[in-house]
């Protein structure tokens, strides 16, 4: 009987080392051919200049307001995020925290709400930019990305959050604290590098989603200096490129694709670094 237990440990154990290889292969594999055909289509000018009248022919010109777009509205909507998900997650965990079918209800609903694909969300900003009369423009796209990065902040934080140890709670309570001290000063203090963490989550799924954004931000080679004016995006400009005839069109998409992913990549190293940071300052009764 041990002798079989053995075999089943050491079989699970390399289809799990299998398993995890192999999606560290290919994720690997997806960076270094994005970056071999970027990066020698990537240049100064591409990152420092708007498109001139023939980029898409193969004319002069870069990327920068694809960059400048897709930062604007990844910035715009995570601040909104910000503002609607952390006090909804610090209310899940202090106000509701004797509410467990409310708390698990909630929960679901979010973890459905993040599982909603993203032209989803776009389908709904743009029945949204209509009836509100709303051209396709920075602030639609802001909104409608907004809407697609809110749920993961707040479970993203909300699941930071319920590993506190209930204790904390009692000895906030004890002193004398409110429900809503005990959030901001114990909880929120607590889970900071978790909230962190969710921003910086957030942020990179906001800026490289392009199907929230095909809709209702729009796309022009001018930057953007309004609310009211459409604004570019990263995503879109590797699609639009990738679609094109013209060989040298094409390989500046993945000079934008690498762009993108150097972005992304920096997010989540950042992300690693200041959870760490902060969580060793973390409060400690």
């Amino acid at each position: 009987m041990r002798k079989i237990r053995k075999i089943e440990e050491k079989f699970f154990k390399i289809i799990s080392q299998l398993a995890t290889y192999s999606l560290v292969a290919i994720l690997g594999y997806i960076i270094f051919v994005i970056f071999k055909n970027g990066f020698s289509s990537l240049s100064w000018e591409m990152v420092s200049e708007i498109p001139s009248g023939g980029y898409y022919y193969g004319g002069d010109g870069g990327v920068l307001n694809a960059i400048i777009g897709s930062l604007y509205i990844a910035l715009g909507a995570t601040l909104i995020a910000i503002i609607i998900g952390v006090p909804a997650a610090l209310f899940i965990n202090s106000h509701l925290m004797q509410r467990k079918r409310s708390q698990n209800t909630i929960r679901y609903i979010l973890d459905a709400l993040w599982g909603i694909p993203s032209i989803v969300y776009g389908a709904f900003g743009f029945t949204l930019m209509i009836y509100l009369g709303l051209s396709a423009s920075l602030l639609a796209g802001i909104l409608t990305v907004s809407f697609l990065i809110t749920p993961i902040v707040i479970r993203s934080f909300d699941d930071v959050l319920s590993t506190i140890p209930r204790g904390l709670y009692e000895a906030s309570f004890s002193l004398g604290s409110t429900r809503t001290e005990t959030a901001v000063k114990v909880l929120l203090k607590q889970g900071f590098s978790g909230f962190i963490t969710a921003v910086l989550l957030a942020f990179g799924r906001g800026i490289g989603d392009a199907a929230s954004v095909l809709f209702t931000a729009g796309y022009t080679d001018n930057l953007p200096g309004n609310l009211d004016e459409p604004a570019a995006t990263l995503p879109l400009a590797i699609f639009f490129q990738l679609g094109s005839p013209i060989p040298e069109v094409r390989q500046r998409a993945y000079a934008a694709a690498a762009i993108l992913t150097l972005i992304i990549l920096i997010i989540s190293l950042s992300s690693r670094f200041v959870s760490r940071k902060y969580q060793k300052k973390a409060l400690k009764f």
